[in-house]
């Protein structure tokens, strides 16, 4: 009997640190996937490492409700690990983090192994990125040295709005295809 009162806090212990192992980041330096456009370009004011400018670095993207704010931290003259950032918003909300990191001061390698050793082994893995994904977010490590943080449930929304229904020859050319 104490064998199993041992047994069952020890699993419960074994099960909570590898569940709190699996999730995911939602993202770097206090910017958080689901934020909204206000709260992004405080945290980035707040955070030289990126190099924010202002409302400068802030531009629309074609269609509705895109906002795309970019960042350069080696033209803001700060000792960072960081390049060029990208933070893509959807009807106010941050669904995409773009970390371009500086390959003279990090190597793809360290990047690689840290997030291995703390997520566990990628879902996905390429010559071109290794892939961590869960039903919420999708992190990519990709070559030469980029990190990128993606909002499923958003990007799978904007994705849909953007599919062009088939033209009556592409209509006609499957049905042909589906009789073969």
């Amino acid at each position: 009997m104490k064998r199993v009162i041992v047994s069952i806090p020890l699993f419960l212990f074994i099960a909570f640190f590898c569940f709190a192992q699996a999730s995911l980041p939602r993202g770097y330096g206090g910017i958080e996937l689901g934020m909204t456009l206000d709260e992004v370009k405080e945290k980035l004011k707040k955070n030289s490492e990126f190099g924010y400018h202002g409302d400068r670095d802030v531009s629309l993207l074609p269609g509705e409700n895109r906002v795309l704010i970019e960042t350069d931290a080696e033209a803001g003259h700060v000792i960072s690990f960081l390049e060029r950032c990208y933070f893509q918003f959807y009807n106010e909300k941050l669904y995409i983090i773009i970390i371009n990191v500086n390959r003279e001061r990090m190597d793809h390698y360290s990047i690689f192994s840290t997030l291995c050793e703390k997520y566990g082994d990628p879902t996905l893995f390429s010559p071109e990125k290794a892939e961590w994904k869960t039903d919420s977010v999708t992190m990519t490590l990709e070559r030469p040295l980029a990190l990128k943080y993606v909002d499923n449930n958003v990007f799978n929304e904007v994705n849909a709005a953007s599919l062009v229904p088939l033209s009556g020859t592409e209509i006609t050319r499957e049905i042909f295809l589906d009789e073969l």
